[in-house]
């Protein structure tokens, strides 16, 4: 929580102003931002200076695992973080190759799970994964990436965490995510419970014990519409502890990720928090 803290101040006292071309608006915007998780100690980084809406980042994980491409899918698993980018996004609308509504085309899960070669034939590229480590194996290139520059015009949105990459010392996996662009006061609790989350999962059905979390954050911003709740709202508050995530022990494979697990194999405890905020959303 205090890193997190910590950046949101940086970004206030060092942040340089950057307009957006997509959103119309500006950004105040600092380059290099690195968080570090203990999901080894199961320190849950879910924000409390504000109360945070951890299942539907939960459920957009799940989404992104099984390769979802419809904003209807998302809903279904209770994720609507997806319904402004695949409905209301001009560019998008305009693209002859969306599908109709809630289509989001080719962007992050499908890339992981569907990637497009040349001849025709996709690579499961978090399958890999998965067998890999669960034979003990790690090959230096244990790596799910949705960042596919070929394919840009056949998705609503570029991916902004795009890469997770596994590494295995001993029986202990630890994760390294990388995230172009990060909205800090909306999107970035999502993508610390992601990064969080998606390290325990995929420790658990392989066998092994979780260590740290790193997330790397190239460009990390404040929208000017959230800068007043950001500096006389949220940073006058004091935090709590951090919570803990429980995860049922019975999802024990990928197919169990693909198949039956739902918001309700989730649990999070001693989470004390504020009172919301309504930060604005730049679509």
């Amino acid at each position: 929580m205090n890193q997190y803290l910590a950046l949101c101040q940086r970004i206030i006292d060092e942040g340089v102003w950057v307009e957006n071309e997509r959103t119309g608006k500006r950004c105040l915007t600092v380059i290099n931002a690195d968080q570090t998780y203990d999901v080894a100690g199961n320190q849950f980084p879910l924000i409390t200076t504000r109360k945070s809406f951890w299942k539907a980042a939960i459920a957009e994980l799940l989404g992104y695992l099984r390769g979802y491409d419809s904003a209807a899918q998302f809903r279904a698993i209770g994720c609507k973080t997806w319904d402004a980018n695949a409905n209301d996004n001009a560019a998008w609308l305009n693209n002859p190759v969306r599908k109709g509504e809630d289509d989001m085309g080719r962007v992050y899960g499908v890339q992981g799970r569907r990637w497009q070669k040349p001849n025709g034939d996709t690579i499961d590229q978090l399958k890999k994964i998965i067998d890999n480590l669960t034979k003990g194996i790690d090959d230096r290139g244990e790596i799910l990436t949705f960042y596919n520059p070929g394919e840009f015009d056949l998705g609503c949105l570029r991916p902004c965490m795009h890469t997770h990459t596994f590494s295995l010392l001993g029986d202990t996996l630890y994760l390294t995510s990388y995230q172009r662009s990060c909205d800090v006061p909306l999107g970035l609790n999502f993508n610390q419970v992601q990064v969080f989350t998606l390290l325990a999962l995929v420790a658990q059905i392989t066998g092994h014990k979780p260590g740290q979390a790193y997330h790397k954050i190239v460009n990390a911003h404040i929208y000017e519409d959230q800068l007043e709740l950001m500096r006389d709202v949220q940073l006058k508050r004091k935090p709590f502890p951090s919570p803990q995530l429980n995860i049922n022990p019975d999802i024990k494979s990928l197919e169990d990720l693909e198949t039956w697990v739902t918001l309700d194999d989730f649990e999070v405890v001693n989470y004390q928090h504020h009172e919301p905020i309504a930060y604005p959303f730049s679509v």
